[in-house]
């Protein structure tokens, strides 16, 4: 197939490029009629985007090159099943996960969704066991504290999802006297932070692994099965173990009753699967599936409203488009993920994870070399904390699009009396703010009225003409934070179809990983026989050697005990 680049659309927003540079953000936002036509409102989220560096041109451009992309055929293929992840022979349907029980969702010529439901149900049944004593552990307690083991993907999910909600006031009361933990990295730096004032009689783990084979994360179950087994017995693991996954023989090998696995299925990639077992059994074990399910529902709001919507008012249409324009025409590779939001915490690097490893790419879905970049450098961090971090850079360095998310009611209002405004207010009076600063910026002709002396004048001066987007929920509760997570799902598969990548295989983190087996043996070779580093460049085996000498007093059979802080 055809390359985007090489298409006339593509052609005409390259020399559109010109006519967008000649003019500056103060000019476009003095427009109300192009700002009017630049908002859009669905559900009361609220989307503006007129602070990007385009005009209604630019927009009109950009529906050509979707066209040109075939955008709307593959959404249309990517909701039927097809297999459009083509590496590895795969549908995609993470809209699946949260579709209602009467859809129909083909793959492979079967409605998936009976499947998923069944999954559900399942997990309902047992997260309620769980939360009403029903179930308990292998001396008779309650488990009132879960670890989820997982990482990547079965991680950064659950972990955006966990704490975005521990604010909310109905889960607050959900998750009342309970607990829920995340276990990622393999450092046992990491076990010892989350086995911390645990107590095993009444904890549960959770391992995700579809095929429990992942280095890391069957690493920290086999850590967390000894800390429970030496504390409770061999026997107390089926009590206190549970898995997701699909390979259903090493759950039972490794000691989980095969009953407790909860399935998901290759159609959903790891970091789409939040929506699944991987993220809803933990969570719903922490805050009760009713609260889950609503986070369910308004993730599937944005799917329907992504595979019905014209564009013009398809919100993640529209802001995979100005992605494309951003990273493509204009040069800006990064993008500022900047919630306004300490709830939000976590959503930034989980949308890191989505987009990076998503659109990381650098050939065509047919394997041909990009002769543009594809991907964007995603970072973020809730504001006002950015401010006080990198902003400066976004001011005055270099030019980093941005998204600004708001929130009109906050999970925790707080006015204190005497004070101006609300602590809420107070935040979102900078949410309003930096868009303005960043978009209009201060001349040296300000400056001179304001009497600022002349050898400051360079320092003080703003250029200006820095896009941002945007975008305001009504409030932070389960429904709109599952709209939120799915507007960015969307919008990152947007941009791959545009790019004509394949945004739903990662091969890159495979090479990593196979190198990583040939140091394994290397060092179990040299502890337990004594072996030198041989096979690697001499900057590898330099470095290998002087970690094998400098930590020589490690003995080869290592302690069974746990790290304790």
């Amino acid at each position: 197939m055809a390359l985007i680049s090489d298409t006339q659309p593509w052609k005409d927003l390259k020399a559109h490029v010109d006519d967008i540079n000649k003019t500056h953000l103060r000019d476009l936002l003095s427009d109300d009629k192009r700002c009017q036509s630049m908002l859009v409102d669905f559900e009361d989220i609220l989307l503006d985007y007129s602070r990007q560096q385009a005009a209604p041109e630019t927009i009109h451009k950009l529906f050509q090159l979707a066209e040109a992309a075939s955008l709307k055929e593959k959404i249309n293929r990517m909701y039927s099943g097809e297999h459009i992840n083509s590496t590895e022979n795969r549908s995609v349907l993470h809209v699946a996960l949260r579709a209602s029980r009467d859809a129909v969702i083909q793959s492979d010529g079967k409605n998936v969704v009976p499947e998923v439901w069944n999954v559900l149900d399942k997990i309902q049944e047992f997260s309620e066991r769980v939360r009403n004593g029903s179930w308990v552990g292998a001396r008779g307690k309650a488990l009132k504290d879960v670890v989820a083991i997982g990482i990547g993907g079965s991680f950064l999910g659950p972990l955006f999802v966990h704490t975005a909600l521990q604010t909310d006031p109905e889960a607050i009361e959900s998750a009342r006297g309970r607990q829920l933990r995340f276990l990622a990295n393999v450092d046992p730096i990491d076990v010892a932070r989350n086995i911390t004032g645990l107590n095993p009689e009444t904890t549960l783990v959770v391992v995700v692994s579809k095929t429990f084979t992942t280095a890391e994360t069957m690493l920290n179950a086999r850590t967390l099965r000894e800390w429970i087994s030496s504390a409770l017995g061999p026997s107390a693991v089926a009590k206190h173990m549970v898995a997701v996954s699909t390979n259903l023989t090493l759950v039972e090998k490794f000691g989980i009753d095969p009953n407790n696995a909860f399935a998901f299925w290759d159609w959903v990639g790891g970091r789409y699967s939040v929506c699944s077992a991987v993220g809803v059994l933990p969570l719903s074990l922490q805050y009760g599936f009713s609260v889950i399910e609503k986070f369910l529902r308004g993730a599937s709001s944005i799917d329907q409203h992504f595979y019905s919507q014209p564009f013009e008012k398809n919100i993640p249409v529209l802001l995979g488009l100005l992605s494309i324009w951003n990273v493509s025409f204009l040069g800006y590779p990064a993008r500022a993920i900047l919630p306004y939001s300490q709830a939000l915490e976590k959503f930034a690097p989980h949308i890191q994870q989505v987009s990076m490893e998503s659109n990381g790419k650098g050939v065509s879905i047919d394997g041909v070399p990009l002769p543009f970049e594809a991907g964007e450098i995603d970072f973020g961090e809730p504001g006002t904390n950015g401010q006080h971090s990198f902003y400066q850079l976004i001011h005055q360095g270099r030019v980093i699009p941005c998204d600004f998310i708001g929130v009109v009611k906050s999970q925790q209002p707080v006015f204190l009396k005497g004070e101006v405004v609300s602590n809420h207010d107070e935040l979102m009076s900078n949410y309003f703010a930096q868009p303005d600063a960043l978009a209009y910026g201060k001349t040296a002709d300000q400056l001179q009225k304001e009497n600022v002396s002349p050898h400051l004048i360079p320092h003080k001066t703003f250029s200006g003409n820095r896009p941002s987007l945007s975008l305001l929920l009504p409030s932070l509760n389960a429904y709109n934070i599952g709209k939120l997570l799915a507007i960015y799902e969307h919008r990152i598969a947007v941009e791959g179809f545009i790019w004509g990548i394949n945004s739903f295989d990662q091969w890159g983190v495979e090479l990593g990983k196979s190198l990583a087996t040939q140091v394994r043996k290397q060092l179990n070779a040299s502890r337990t026989k004594g072996e030198q580093v041989q096979g690697f460049n001499f900057s590898t085996t330099t470095m290998l050697t002087r970690y094998l000498q400098a930590s020589s007093d490690v003995p080869a059979d290592l302690p069974t005990a746990l790290p304790k802080i």
